[in-house]
């Protein structure tokens, strides 16, 4: 079997559709120009298939003679010269020509159709005017028509179209040329959408086959390309292509597979050896050379991604993307590399640096083609990488043939040149007369060393400039370092410096570990070969220290600096200081004493932790830390600042601190980014408030995303200043061993003070490595001290009346305490200092620590007791207790400002401080003690406390009197309380005092009250006051001893109205006939008031007035009920005048209604002196006057407003009144104990009616 023909491909964009055209020639000829112009106008909507997206498209068509040589063979798949449509043309009118040529000829051409199974034809009829003029017997044109029809068309009339009179510009013909062309439009798509879907259908079928032996990819790549042009040729350059993206994928992933060992036979002639590395081929639309290898299988794998990428470009441009055309680009060039090595490809070394260089500038120029020059400075950012590419390659390629060295090529270098220019081959036609273009820059490049040079710094230069314009300063900084390893290889560091410096500083401030050393290595044969000794010193001290070198190399560095520090010269050697921090690392203190003071002459050891980077021992001819002092003022609060600090640190502290240390060398320091600041974001509908969408804003992107400068570098700089400083701790001969290593120093102590650590050097020959600062603040201080005296009780508080101890304190300071040094303490009387033979003294160190226990020697007379010190050296403390007790003064309780009690009496404020937490009176005692080493006294004050308080009522029962006394134990001490005594201070001899006390011995516990009781009984008349003295011994209850010795306690008080003046008795009756009262039903209430005496002192007031030789006094009577259980009808006050006699009486009668059944108190009665408006005083009325408190025995009731009392109006008008100066009527309580209620307590029985059907029952 012959081959098929090849045909041959054109350019695919003047590709169209083939329509052949069969019939009269000339007819067609005559219409061929209109139908070409108006068959693209409309657009057509091409609907395919998969769901893919309808698109419109315009179509057009290359309209070709009717040959059966075109009609598609069996084999034959190619859709650029497949026929989509045959039409056939007449304009026969006369039946009989018809019957005689026309139908014959379409016959035959119909029967050439079927033979090649072609169903997509269409029959033209065109009818004009002039040929009916011509022929006047034919018949009508209708019946050409329908026979055509008839004859071929039976199931398919649509086939068959007229058109009328193509020539003319008529409405007839326009609207028979839009009906033609809308049918020609529909069947070209109708069977462009059929055979193309066929074609995918078949080329789908042979993908599937791929797994089959013998299958091909290059026949499969041909056929699927097929598909490519179809689309191109109708202009839908996005599906062109995604085929050519699909071919990409599928060739890659075979490629991969083959590296993976899963190899496909056919991939066998793409890993022949590569002869020719000539570039990509971007200037053709088609590379009709590479094509025809592929087509034959006789196609490299570097052919194959040339030919594919650059269809790939040319549709990419049609879509005006040039942009993804370099970003693809540098993808397929580093791709190619790799599938090189995968498919182990035979390449001459420098081959592929030279495809892959002219592939970069063929892809810039191409850009460059199509692009003006604001666009391409503007979308530098996605050329600047096939720049830098090619700026490596060339790199490579001068470094290859010897073009980059200090001596030029040799002849191995120019023999490789010449074979490396052999496979480039001749320029291409279309580049020939380019003055730049890739072939001539690359072939100049490899003429020479100063045009190598020359081409490569422009690269470089113009890649940086790239990256700086866009602000990819990593990137031009990589660049640069690329450039100063290229000037090293030249032999001039000193252009190279510059570029280093650059980079390190970024990778230091980004953090990248094995960049910075790569780079300090450079640097470092850079600054060798520069003479720049310090810094060589500096980098190599950094490089010595790094973990990520091996360990040869780092014991080389180190050797280096031990090298030039120990080089001897005839001349001075300059020190040269250097930063510690790569050298060794300072990691913690230790004082001792661990609390880093120390008094004058003292010893204070400190002991270096000194981690060593070194990888060998190295000899220190010395260490010195400098020292700055500070003289304090303030000495004396210093010391006591200092031994406070002392004491803390020797309880809690061992003396260790820990210093802040950089990230060791090798490892910079990545500065961390700020914090997150992250808010939820809740986007709601503003109609329903619903929820349509929540998220996470990040408030703080702008500060994430900034570019870190690197300007201010974190590498450790020479130079570093050295500060002179008098005082220099130091040692010497050290060696420091890798790692962790002790060094101590002796800390000086000869004058008070505050001695801080500021540096830290070693010192090794000339070179001295300095930590400049350290971290936290290292201090220790010295201090002188005066001698203090210090007392403080040994509890929280003192309590009066038993014994406390307190402690006595001394520091001696800078004082020795010799032989003889006593203390002297001058006695007080109400303060007794209390001791026994076998009290101690404790000496202790100035650390706390007890050095000695001795006896102490006391000795006391009538003003002073003397303490004998035992003998203590300086700098240190004495510590002893002593007891002391400060005795109970009689307590008074008399009045002061009127004030009054909530229970009534009267009481007086004592001048004594009160304690405000626990409102113990507090007691002042001070004391006056000599000192040994000082002339003068020091006043030494203790506060007491009495633990108790005391209270005092009179209480009413008809016409017996009672006196209480409230005793109240206010501390937190538990007492033992005997013989509670009451005495009447004047003795007068018709009142006793009668004890109602059955205990004579009880128990207060803390924080609470015992009451005493006596009745006051009396022969004669009842004095209006009294004057009494409360006593009682106590003794702590914490007390071990089996007979306590108890201290005595008095209280004195003054009662003052004592005689009962008036008996208040109320009643309550029920309704007459009534056994009880019943809820809800009118009860009686007689209340009587009583007069017990005749006129007394007490009654020599504003309301007492006198007619008829008769006094009488006005009171004004209240019935209150508090508890609302009852409900006063009527009027419930009412002043009235009472006979100032004895037995004098007055009643009033009102109703009440009981509200609840039950056992109901008394509603409450209450009586005051009311005090007419007429009446004046010479004096400011007491403020209690206007208060309306029922002082009553109880004490238990509160006092209540009645709306409907006058004595609430009364109150009211006399207190706002009385302050405005005006003379109105006012209310006076009667003291306690003038006014007896018999009623108070008593209850009377209310039954519920018989009508509630709800029982409220009141239990009191």
């Amino acid at each position: 079997m012959e081959p098929p023909e090849e045909k041959p491909i054109i350019y695919t964009m003047e590709n169209k559709p083939i329509v052949t055209c069969a019939g009269d020639q000339n007819l067609f000829t005559s219409l061929y120009h209109s139908l070409a112009q108006q068959l693209p106008r409309e657009p057509m909507e091409w609907r395919r298939s998969y769901g893919r997206p309808p698109k419109m498209i315009h179509l057009e068509a290359n309209f070709v003679q009717f040959k059966e040589d075109l009609l598609p063979k069996e084999d034959n798949k190619a859709l650029l010269t497949f026929p989509f449509l045959h039409i056939y043309w007449t304009d026969c009118c006369d039946t009989e020509i018809y019957k005689a040529t026309v139908k014959e000829d379409i016959i035959r051409w119909q029967n050439l159709l079927k033979t090649y199974s072609t169903v997509d034809w269409l029959i033209v009829v065109v009818e004009s005017d002039a040929k009916k003029k011509n022929k006047t017997n034919i018949l009508p044109r209708t019946s050409i028509v329908d026979k055509i029809r008839n004859d071929f068309c039976n199931k398919q009339s649509d086939r068959c179209v007229v058109l009328s009179d193509p020539l003319k510009d008529s409405s007839r013909s326009q609207e028979s040329w839009s009906a033609f062309l809308t049918k020609l439009r529909t069947l070209l798509l109708m069977s462009f959408t059929k055979n193309l879907g066929k074609f995918e259908d078949d080329m789908r079928t042979l993908r599937e086959k791929r797994t089959e032996p013998g299958w091909s990819f290059c026949e499969y790549f041909m056929v699927q390309e097929e598909l490519a042009f179809v689309f191109e040729m109708l202009q839908q350059f996005e599906d062109a292509l995604v085929q050519y993206d699909e071919l990409d994928a599928l060739f890659t992933q075979y490629v991969v597979n083959f590296g993976a060992g899963d190899g496909a036979n056919w991939l066998t002639s793409f890993c022949q050896p590569v002869h020719s590395w000539n570039g990509l081929v971007l200037r053709k639309p088609i590379d009709m050379e590479k094509r025809d290898l592929i087509q034959k299988s006789k196609a490299t794998l570097l052919d194959m991604r040339s030919y594919l990428f650059s269809r790939q470009c040319t549709l990419l441009i049609f879509l005006q993307r040039p942009w993804e055309v370099t970003q693809r680009a540098l993808e397929l060039l580093h791709n190619c590399v790799q599938e090189l090595h995968l498919l182990e490809v035979l390449v001459l070394q420098g081959a592929l640096d030279c495809w892959v260089f002219l592939s970069c500038l063929e892809v810039l120029q191409r850009i460059e083609g199509c692009s003006d020059r604001a666009q391409l400075d503007s979308n530098s950012s996605h050329t600047v990488g096939l720049w830098t590419y090619a700026t490596e390659k060339l790199k490579s390629l001068g470094y290859l043939c010897g073009l980059a060295s200090e001596n030029g090529p040799n002849s191995e270098d120019l023999n490789r040149t010449v074979d490396l220019l052999a496979g480039l081959g001749a320029e291409r036609p279309e580049t020939a007369s380019s003055l730049q273009s890739p072939y001539k820059k690359l072939k100049e490049a490899l003429s020479s060393v100063e045009a190598f040079e020359k081409h490569y710094l422009e690269l470089s230069h113009a890649a940086m400039d790239m990256y700086r314009t866009i602000g990819r300063l990593r990137s031009a900084r990589l660049v640069g370092k690329s450039l100063a390893e290229f000037y090293m290889r030249k032999g001039d560091p000193q252009k190279a410096e510059g570029f280093l410096q650059e980079a390190l500083k970024t990778y230091l401030a980004e953090g990248w570990a094995l960049p910075v050393t790569h780079t300090r290595k450079q640097l470092a044969e850079c600054q060798k070969q520069l003479g720049q000794t310090e810094n060589y010193l500096q980098t190599s001290s950094l490089l010595a220290s790094d973990i990520n070198l091996p360990e040869e190399e780092r014991k080389h560095f180190c050797q280096e600096i031990l090298n030039i520090a120990n080089q001897q010269t005839d001349n001075q050697i300059q020190k040269v200081v250097l930063g510690m921090s790569s050298f060794a690392q300072l990691r913690q203190l230790h004082f001792e004493p661990c609390s880093a003071v120390v008094h004058v002459g003292g010893s204070l050891t400190i002991e270096l932790s000194l981690h060593s980077h070194m990888p060998i021992p190295v000899q220190l001819e010395q260490v010195a830390a400098s020292v700055h002092f500070s003289i304090e003022k303030n000495s004396f609060h210093k010391a006591v600042e200092c031994l406070s600090k002392q004491r803390v640190m020797a309880g809690g502290n061992n003396g260790i601190i820990h210093i802040q240390t950089d990230p060791p060398a090798g490892r910079p320091p990545r500065v961390s980014p700020p914090s997150l600041e992250l808010y939820e974001m809740h986007d709601k509908s503003p109609s329903d408030n619903s929820l349509n969408s929540t998220g996470v804003i990040c408030n703080n992107v702008h500060l994430l995303l900034r570019h870190q400068e690197s300007g201010s570098s974190t590498e450790t700089q020479s130079g570093v200043p050295l500060e002179d400083s008098a005082q220099v701790l130091k040692t010497t001969d050290v060696l420091l061993e890798p790692g962790f290593n002790k060094i101590a120093f002796t800390a000086p102590a000869h004058e008070p003070g505050t001695y801080t650590l500021r540096q830290l050097c070693a010192t090794v020959g000339s070179v001295q490595f300095v930590l400049p600062h350290i971290y936290p603040i290292v201090q220790y201080e010295v201090y002188s001290q005066e001698p203090q005296l210090k007392v403080e009780p040994l509890t929280d508080i003192l309590l009066a009346g038993i014994a406390q101890k307190v402690k006595f304190t001394i520091i001696t300071g800078h004082y020795a305490i010799k032989n003889g040094d006593v203390l002297q303490l001058s006695n007080i009387d109400a303060m007794p200092i209390l001791y026994s033979p076998g009290s101690t003294a404790t000496i202790l160190s100035n650390t706390g620590e007890k050095v000695e226990e001795s006896v102490l020697m006391i000795q006391s007379s009538e003003k002073v007791t003397s303490i004998m010190l035992p003998l203590s050296p300086a700098y240190h403390v004495i510590e002893f207790e002593l007891e002391v007790i400060c005795h109970i003064l009689s307590t008074l309780s008399k009045p002061f400002d009127n004030e009054r009690l909530t229970n009534g009496e009267l009481h007086w404020k004592t001048k004594e401080n009160q304690k405000p937490d626990s409102c113990l009176a507090a007691i002042t005692q001070k004391m006056s003690i000599d000192c040994p080493w000082s002339i003068y006294s020091t006043i030494i004050a203790l506060t007491f406390y009495n633990p108790f308080k005391a209270a005092q009522s009179l209480l009413s029962a008809g016409k017996r009197k009672y006196i209480q006394v409230c005793l109240q134990n206010m501390s937190e001490v538990s007492f033992h309380l005997l013989d509670h005594n009451l005495t009447e201070s004047l003795k007068c001899p018709n009142i006793e005092l009668v004890s109602m006390n059955v205990k004579t011995r009880q128990h207060v516990y803390r924080k609470q009250s015992v009451f005493c009781l006596w009745e006051i009984k009396w022969t004669k008349e009842l004095p209006s006051s009294l004057q009494c003295r409360f006593s009682v011994n106590f003794s702590p209850a914490i007390s071990e001893e089996e007979f306590p010795s108890f201290k005595p306690y008095a209280y004195e008080f003054q009662l003052e109205n004592i005689v009962t003046l008036y008996n208040v008795k109320a009643e309550i009756y029920p309704v007459l006939g009534a056994e009880h009262c019943r809820t809800g039903s009118l009860c009686s209430l007689d209340v009587s008031i009583t007069r017990l005496s005749d006129l007394t002192e007490a009654d020599q007031d504003e309301s007492l007035t006198e007619s008829d030789g008769m006094c009488t006094t006005k009171l004004m009577y209240e019935v209150v009920d508090n508890s609302s259980n009852w409900a006063l009808c009527g009027k419930s006050s009412g002043v009235i005048s009472m006979p100032v006699a004895a037995r004098a009486s007055h009643k009033v009668h009102m109703e009440v209604m009981p509200l609840f059944a039950g056992n109901l108190p008394f509603p409450n009665v209450k009586v005051s002196k009311y005090l007419p408006h007429h009446s004046t005083h010479s004096t400011q009325p007491d403020i209690d006057s206007w208060l309306e408190n029922d002082l009553s025995v109880d004490k238990a009731l509160d006092e209540q407003a009645d709306s409907s009392s006058i004595r609430s109006r009364t109150s009211a008008h006399s207190t706002s009144n009385e302050h405005k100066g005006l003379s109105m009527p006012r209310l006076q309580s009667f003291s306690p104990g003038q006014v007896f209620n018999c009623s108070t307590g008593m209850q009377v029985l209310v039954v519920p009616s018989k009508d509630d059907h709800v029982l409220e029952v009141n239990v009191t």
